[in-house]
């Protein structure tokens, strides 16, 4: 068929796609509808929830004669060398190429939340330290670098970025996410999708819609959210990574709203996405989410009424392995029971998509080109940059740091000389690694404690282990406390070990009851607090735990979210005084385990009152960070103005770098509607900008604020922008507030389109 019209690069996508479907049989369409797993494990034992139930043999050789959709994770199901593994998925697509009649390989996919998750890949930190670096520009950069060593092995698709705003941080997968504030996770998100858009790898945003307000924080719990909350907190981020960021894939989440589940959701798959904000992408399900229709939402009564209703809604793939879409849909479309526009419609995507890939192009080759080097020293080097920025000081009463270099220290906790404590459980080491522990880490990590070592060459340094993370014995207190009273400073490290499904006190499916530290790491911490040295508390973690009973006790409280193999010499670089801390928080810290679920984008009943004794009030709010030097911020815009609501309004501020070294300070611009038809959050974050500043040195932000985004979602469910009052507060946090400009919009509500302005430019003189 080499002079099918479909083979000609000249024509245009779609006239190549409708020639070759017309062409397909009914099986050869719908194996462009679903991938395989490869060496899936069947014995409970695998990655993914109900992988063993959900994961049937297959003949592969029989398989393939019909072509194949995509791939799933060939370098992220079991330890590989990525130079073997780029060879051997190139024989599998010649494989399914020279196996079916028009000679299409498969999409392959992988994950690549911190990094591509494979064996001697760069352990890149969470994204949730990617919210707290601020760092828009840092982590599109991180992204072009994951996306072009994802392409360098033949990978095509990265199942990331997760846009899942925090609800509520007892959940498993906060680690996972970019934060609290949808602005911030919108932002940051959409720069993940440019970088790896750019390297040529389809970006895939997860999880469409509302995973992270599943009841309870447990992990595929129903979502109650209701639909103001999900119009304006939960699909916001997805608008800015589909508008702002050109992702090309969507995944359909787990969860149901209000009974109905996402996978099969046609409102949310096909009227939003598709006809609402225009995406022409592929929907491909989470992992056996098809299947899940049937087993655990229970909307379905068999495979094949599954995998109508998947394809009905809007999704295209089936993922990870073929279960519905293969002979239960060839049977029921034959039977009359499936519709085949639907298989048409998916494959059509599908087709499209690869098409645009170059996979139909007779040119194509699998063979990778160049040399395969996954964890290069250009990645250390950036994850090393990205792991500072994203360290937050939350707090230095008593100025001890930066430590002294000849001074005393006693380090003692469970995360302190393991390397593991630095990443999070979707890089490779503790997704998938640790099932094989005969096997070198793949990369190399430094732990805290040699990091210290290294950075403080002068110091005399002792370890204590104390605790284990989670095992409740206490053994080890006596001589962590001993080791302490003979120090000058005790570095107290605790945290989180990240894992699967209850395997990890952090990760997917590691939900927690309160937010207290786990295992008996609170009580070591109340023993090393009640000697008289002075204790900083390092936190390596996945989410915040409450510290509200040890704040007037620490000498000093450092927060890492799993900051990735670079972790350990960026969090010893701040202890040392080499690295000025930047980062600010994503999520708020609170002052007690039962005071949450919350988080700081409340309505004022929402807020501390004479309503409840309950004071939900945060330790530490959103947006807070420290460093080691000083700031003013003068010459501040004017307190009063008005303008009209479609016509935008510049503040501004200068900021002074008053100290004695060079320092970076994130400047915070927060919205307050004082009176709105509806009840609106006390106040949120609508812009930022991050300043390097040298001694003495001072520069000019201006914040351009357009009265979209003051937008709200209405009680008829349309965005509007109401006249009245606002207030611009220019700030260091959520709470910490510099100067207010209080802005009257004049004119006519105004109700917004599809193309509505969605970011908060900045500019710096």
């Amino acid at each position: 068929m080499t002079n099918a019209p479909w083979r000609d690069p000249a024509l245009p996508a779609e006239a190549r796609v409708d020639d070759l479907l017309a062409r397909m049989t009914l099986e050869e369409k719908t194996a462009q509808l679903y991938g395989v797993w490869v060496g899936a494990a069947t014995d409970g034992d695998g990655v993914a929830p109900h992988q063993d139930e959900m994961t049937s043999d297959f003949d592969w050789d029989e398989l393939i004669t019909r072509g194949l959709g995509q791939l799933t994770r060939s370098f992220g199901t079991a330890p590989v060398d990525p130079a073997l593994g780029a060879q051997a998925l190139a024989r599998a697509q010649r494989r399914i190429s020279e196996a079916g009649r028009f000679g299409i390989p498969a999409v392959a996919h992988e994950e690549c939340l911190a990094g591509f998750t494979a064996w001697g890949a760069t352990a890149y930190p969470v994204p949730l330290a990617w919210g707290a670096s601020f760092d828009a520009a840092l982590v599109e950069e991180m992204a072009h670098r994951i996306g072009r060593d994802l392409a360098s092995v033949g990978v095509h698709q990265g199942l990331a970025p997760v846009l899942d705003v925090v609800r509520d941080p007892r959940w498993g997968r906060v680690e996972e996410t970019i934060g609290e504030d949808p602005y911030l996770v919108g932002t940051i998100g959409a720069a993940y999708v440019r970088g790896l858009e750019s390297a040529g790898i389809v970006a895939t945003l997860k999880h469409f819609a509302g995973y992270a307000s599943s009841a309870g924080a447990r992990n595929l719990a129903p979502v109650r959210a209701g639909v103001r909350e999900f119009a304006d907190i939960t699909l916001p981020p997805f608008e800015f990574a589909l508008r702002e960021g050109g992702a090309r894939s969507v995944m359909a989440a787990y969860t149901d709203t209000d009974g109905v589940p996402a996978t099969a959701d046609p409102y949310l798959l096909t009227e939003l996405l598709r006809e609402q904000w225009g995406f022409t992408g592929t929907v491909v399900s989470d992992y056996f989410g098809v299947g899940f229709l049937k087993t655990l939402h229970r909307v379905a009564g068999t495979e094949a009424e599954a995998a109508r209703a998947a394809l009905a809604a809007g999704v295209d793939v089936e993922l990870p392995t073929v279960h519905c879409n293969g002979d239960p849909l060839v049977e029921a479309v034959r039977a009359g029971d499936v519709p085949e526009s639907l298989v048409d419609r998916a494959a059509a995507r599908v087709l499209r998509q690869k098409c645009e890939l170059g996979l139909l192009d007779e040119t194509w080759t699998p063979e990778p080109t160049g040399p395969v080097d996954l964890d290069s020293t250009a990645n250390r080097v950036l994850a090393r940059r990205l792991a500072e920025e994203s360290v937050v000081l939350l707090s230095n009463p008593q100025g001890l740091l930066p430590l002294a270099p000849d001074t005393r220290i006693s380090v003692v906790g469970p995360r302190a000389a393991d390397a593991l404590a630095m990443l999070g459980c979707y890089s490779f080491p503790s997704h998938v690694g640790v099932n094989h522990p005969a096997l070198p880490m793949g990369v190399e990590i430094p732990t805290l404690l040699e990091s210290l070592r290294t950075e403080l060459p002068d110091a005399k340094i002792t370890f204590t282990e104390g605790c284990d993370t989670t095992d409740p014995d206490t053994s080890g207190f006596e001589e962590a406390v001993a080791r302490s009273t003979e120090a000058d400073v005790c570095v107290a490290v605790l945290g989180d070990r990240a894992g699967l499904f209850g395997r990890g006190t952090s990760g997917e499916g590691c939900d927690v009851a309160d937010l207290q530290l786990p295992g008996v790491q609170a009580q070591l911490l109340d023993a090393l607090t009640a000697t008289d040295t002075p204790v900083v508390l390092i936190l390596l973690t996945g989410r915040p735990y409450a510290l509200g009973r040890w704040h007037d006790r620490l000498a000093a409280t450092v927060q890492a979210f799993f900051p990735g193999e670079e972790g350990g010499p960026a969090v010893a670089g701040v202890l040392s005084g080499r690295v000025n801390p930047s980062g600010r928080l994503p999520v708020s810290v609170p002052q007690t385990p039962g005071g949450q679920p919350w988080t700081y984008l409340q309505p004022p009943l929402g807020l501390a009152g004479e309503v409840s004794n309950l004071d939900p009030t945060p330790l530490h709010p959103f947006g807070h960070g420290l460093g080691y030097t000083d700031f003013t911020w003068e010459d501040t815009a004017e307190a009063h103005a008005r303008t009209t609501t479609d016509e935008g309004h510049d503040v501004s501020v200068t900021i002074r770098n008053t100290g004695a070294r060079e320092g970076t300070e994130v400047v915070q611009l927060y919205l307050h509607d004082p009176v709105a038809s509806v009840t609106r959050p006390d106040v949120r974050l609508i812009g930022y900008h991050r300043l390097t500043l040298t001694p003495g040195e001072a520069r000019r932000i201006t914040f351009h604020f357009h009265p979209d985004l003051s937008a709200f979602t209405d009680r008829t469910g349309r965005r509007i922008v109401e006249p009245g009052a606002l207030e611009l507060r220019i700030s260091r946090s959520s709470t910490d507030v510099v100067h207010t400009t209080h802005l009257t919009l004049t004119g006519e509500e105004r109700h917004l389109p599809a193309s509505r302005q969605l970011t908060c430019g900045t500019t710096a003189l």
